[in-house]
């Protein structure tokens, strides 16, 4: 088995990061309750399917990976996990304005900001939009019917548990070798097959380098403009990735949004997207996470 910590710039909470929001509950992730262990099936470049689990290492984040790794593998698992956990971000000017503010002292505590990625922004664009104009019961089977149709598999003496064979994220090449109707309804996703095909079909020939946009020097509204400019990523869609991508200016207003701001403010009443924007207005720049991580009155009950 190879084994390794990585380090995170302080302060780093393992928790934190793997609440941040619901990836953890979308295949290829799974999260062991009893062992706080964080798993990902992970395909690797040379097209090598793996196991990551990955515990809290207090300072970092504890990798096991069953197997043998070369050199290139263990560094494309090393880059992998720094990318999810967002190891290397500095969140210091977002806590230095939270202090001043009661209902982000959790943020504070907890260290929160960093937001769970996926290893690749194609894979966090197609479960993003997978959550578009749904519920998340429904986000959560496109995600994994995608992945039982087109993902490689984990090969089966890695597998330490026996069920359902675990299989990675599929690439863009394999979706784009698809079609609109297969993806319709193999995977039933809707209206966004057409979305899906293109994003991989654009992916897969090269003539769209979405990696490249999760280290874009752009500023962030000119990132929100090319992300917007993705067939079916809309403002709330854009703005869910601009907070994966820790650029926290915008909120991802939906019907849940609505509900936090309605109870927080209005007594319930209903609201529009624009008063939930100008709730948070004053956190300029970190608006997205001032919303994300604010502790709200309502909790669904």
């Amino acid at each position: 088995m190879a084994s390794f910590t990585l380090a995170a710039r302080p302060p780093f909470n393992f928790m934190s990061v793997v609440n941040s929001h619901g990836w953890r509950q979308l295949a290829p992730f799974t999260f062991d309750e009893q062992t706080s262990t964080l798993s990902y099936i992970l395909r690797a470049s040379n097209g090598r399917v793996m196991q990551l689990d990955m515990r809290d290492a207090n300072t970092g984040v504890s990798v096991n990976a069953k197997g043998r790794l070369n050199k290139l593998e263990s560094n494309e698992v090393k880059e992998a996990v720094t990318w999810m956990f967002a190891l290397d971000a500095d969140f210091s000017s977002f806590h230095k304005a939270a202090r001043r503010e009661p209902k982000l002292q959790k943020a504070i505590k907890f260290a929160y900001g960093r937001v769970l990625r996926s290893p690749t922004l194609f894979e966090d664009v197609v479960k993003t939009l997978f959550t578009t104009n749904t519920l998340w019961g429904a986000t959560k089977s496109m995600t994994q019917k995608l992945i039982a149709s087109f993902g490689d598999p984990l090969p089966a003496s890695l597998s330490e548990v026996e069920g359902p064979i675990k299989k990675a994220f599929p690439t863009a090449d394999r979706i784009a070798a698809s079609s609109p109707e297969v993806l319709k309804e193999a995977v039933r996703v809707g209206y966004r097959a057409p979305a899906l095909h293109e994003l991989a079909a654009q992916v897969a020939s090269g003539s769209l380098d979405l990696e490249s946009l999760k280290t874009s020097t752009l500023p962030t509204l000119d990132l929100r403009n090319e992300l917007m400019e993705l067939n079916g990523i809309g403002p709330y869609a854009a703005a869910n990735l601009l907070l994966i991508l820790g650029r926290p200016d915008f909120i991802p207003v939906d019907s849940w949004a609505l509900k936090l701001v309605s109870h927080e403010w209005h007594k319930g009443k209903p609201v529009t997207e624009k008063e939930v924007q100008k709730a948070f207005e004053k956190w300029g720049e970190y608006k997205g996470f001032a919303f994300w991580f604010w502790d709200w009155k309502y909790n669904g009950g």
